[in-house]
């Protein structure tokens, strides 16, 4: 059962640092993905490796800050906030974990549908087999890979939607929105528990 929110108005510190990794990984990942589909970048394999290495670690990432999501209620939103913000603020959230977890997935599958007999090897260290169940096939990879370039892009569109609404809070709004997940912006008016 989640836990009571009423004391608390900002995130933990285990999702604050699960957010902050996972989000830095996840724009590493966009722009690995724009340099990595350019011919004249240098050394495009590591970059391919680097970008499967970071998409598999963000994947076990968000499904950890699923659970914790899960098992510890988020602070709750201003009173002041509009019912169509809070839905919207949900609905982002609810995307961004959907991404977090079916990009890596369809990631790791398109490598898997490719006939390419390239190996996947997380940081440099350990193998990643192929997806079960994905046959090697052009068509199929070309399908796996038009829907991760549709969820980058989704991606991109929700990330500066995130930022942009974030910004609006703390700068036009003046309220706790942002300082929820950076505490640091004006610590001695946040409770907490960790």
């Amino acid at each position: 059962m989640p836990q009571a929110a009423s004391t608390v108005n900002r995130y933990t510190t285990v999702a604050i640092v699960l957010h902050w990794a996972i989000a830095l990984m996840i724009i590493g990942l966009i722009l690995f993905g724009l340099l990595m589909t350019q011919e004249w970048v240098p050394n495009r394999f590591a970059i391919y490796q680097w970008h499967k290495s970071i998409g598999i670690t963000v994947l076990i990432l968000s499904a950890l800050r699923l659970m914790w999501r899960l098992t510890h209620r988020p602070p709750a939103l201003p009173a002041s906030m509009p019912l169509w913000q809070r839905n919207a603020s949900h609905a982002t959230h609810g995307l961004f974990y959907a991404l977090m977890i079916v990009m890596p997935l369809l990631g790791w599958a398109m490598v898997s549908a490719s006939e390419l007999p390239i190996p996947t090897v997380l940081y440099g260290l350990v193998g990643l087999p192929d997806m079960p169940g994905v046959p090697e096939s052009e068509a199929v990879e070309g399908r796996f890979r038009l829907l991760h370039e549709i969820g980058a892009k989704l991606f991109i569109a929700l990330i500066v939607l995130h930022v942009g609404a974030a910004l609006k809070h703390h700068f036009k709004d003046k309220d706790d929105v942002l300082r929820r997940m950076i505490p640091w912006l004006n610590k001695h008016r946040l409770k907490t528990k960790v």
